[in-house]
């Protein structure tokens, strides 16, 4: 494993980059194309399994909040190992977040996806 290196947002690879400015757009048909057929998202404690689970995880995440979502920081931390991190601040408990999305990548499709302060 190679050690973690700061790399600038735009840097990220295309596939996260889609995912995470349609997550942020709420279009979740194109963020789940950025998905194997077998991928694992983590967040808030609960798994979801494949494309239909995580169907349901793009549908509902944060749907409940009123926030805004800023690209504030970027890292490689392997060969097919990124993480985005994103500043959040809404509504919802505690206002004010800095979420770390971990990706593992399968070629040019997300195969893990842990999303944790």
């Amino acid at each position: 494993m190679t050690s973690p290196t700061s790399i600038q947002p735009d840097q990220l690879p295309v596939t996260i980059r889609g995912y995470l400015a349609a997550h942020d757009a709420g279009d979740a048909d194109t963020a789940l194309r950025a998905f194997t057929p077998t991928a694992v998202v983590v967040d808030d404690g609960l798994t979801y399994r494949g494309t239909e689970e995580i169907r349901r995880f793009l549908a509902k995440a944060g749907a409940e909040f009123t926030y805004t979502s800023t690209l504030v920081a970027a890292e490689r931390t392997g060969d097919a190992h990124w993480v985005a991190t994103k500043h959040l601040e809404g509504d919802f408990p505690g206002g004010v977040v800095d979420l770390r999305y971990r990706f593992a990548m399968d070629g040019d499709s997300i195969a893990e996806l842990l999303i944790a302060p």
